[in-house]
């Protein structure tokens, strides 16, 4: 018995972010949340920064101009948390 599977492409339709949670809105009707500590610099940032998104890549990621992050959709569905730089290095 063979079963065919069509797998849908991940892509954001639209996005919230509160105290808590990233929470993303794919075109597919699903819904995808992450807790806010997943992505650092949105953890740091202030509402009105987080609330300045655009969608890029055609529905692929999130980027927040104001504090350079981007969160793709697939980073979010797989579960794939930003890393914090590493302070002991310097440039």
């Amino acid at each position: 018995m063979s079963i065919a599977v069509k797998l849908q492409e991940v892509r954001i339709k639209d996005i919230t972010v509160t105290e808590d949670t990233i929470t993303a809105y794919l075109i597919d009707g699903r819904i995808i949340s992450v807790p806010l500590a997943w992505s650092w610099r949105l953890s740091e940032a202030t509402p009105e920064q987080r609330a300045k998104y655009e969608i890029i890549g055609d529905g692929h990621g999130v980027h927040w101009p104001e504090i350079d992050e981007d969160i793709s959709a697939e980073g979010m569905l797989y579960g794939v948390p930003a890393p914090r730089p590493d302070k002991s290095f310097k440039q």
